[in-house]
């Protein structure tokens, strides 16, 4: 799928990958320029901290990132300055004018990122979604499709309940919404799905219990498609 010059902006790494690697891997293909722009380096997301020290988080996660996406192909990635993931609960303050700055820069003709829930209810989530869409609105090009990540009924019933146990997602998430609201849908074909898992288990340190239930079949089926609806368009 053709989204242009794509411009993704997460709040950990490993969110971007969950949710778009398959539409940067192609795009890249394509040889669209993909930009990945992440918050922070994940220093609160230890899920051992015999294994995985806090103190090392950072740099342990941003190595996780840096080789997925050179899986996938994707040479340019930014992360924002002077914001540090703390826990689930904390805040990042406002980063509106470094996105808008970037944005700027790179004139996107695609932006990707989270909803205002923030796809799980995380406060950093939610916290980078209002500041590319702030950012957005006053940057972005003419023509630009401000896109938030979302996923389809028949995803939900099948996968919601499932991952529970893990945390994942808080009351209200995900997003699901029907697919006539859809307007970027990725069904993965082989080549490119094989690289998507191949990068998500580049983040060994996020991603170890979750592939101990469900294997490699189980996270293809869960990671096989990429959904998002249009909530912006800049006029031309």
């Amino acid at each position: 799928m053709d989204l242009g010059t794509t411009l993704g902006v997460w709040a950990h790494p490993d969110d971007d990958i969950y949710l778009s690697s398959g539409l940067m891997a192609a795009n890249a293909q394509l040889g669209n320029r993909v930009v990945d722009v992440t918050a922070t380096r994940g220093e609160g997301g230890s899920m051992d901290e015999e294994r995985w020290p806090p103190e090392t988080m950072a740099d342990v996660r941003t190595d996780e990132l840096l080789r997925s996406l050179e899986v996938l192909g994707v040479k340019e990635h930014r992360f924002l300055e002077g914001f540090v993931d703390v826990d689930m609960d904390a805040p990042l303050g406002d980063g509106t004018d470094q996105v808008r700055t970037i944005i700027e820069e790179v004139q996107p003709r695609s932006v990707l990122t989270m909803g205002p829930e923030g796809m799980t209810g995380h406060h950093g989530h939610q916290d980078v979604s209002r500041w590319v869409t702030a950012a957005f609105r006053e940057a972005a090009p003419p023509g630009a499709c401000l896109y938030h990540a979302t996923y389809p009924p028949e995803w939900g019933a099948r996968w919601v309940d499932e991952l529970v146990p893990f945390e994942i997602f808080r009351p209200g998430t995900p997003p699901i919404v029907t697919r006539d609201r859809i307007e970027v849908v990725l069904e993965l074909p082989p080549d490119l799905l094989d690289l998507k898992l191949e990068a998500i288990k580049c983040h060994e340190s996020q991603i170890e219990a979750l592939l101990h239930v469900f294997g490699d079949e189980g996270f293809r089926e869960f990671m096989s498609a990429e959904y998002f609806r249009l909530v912006a368009e800049k006029e031309a």
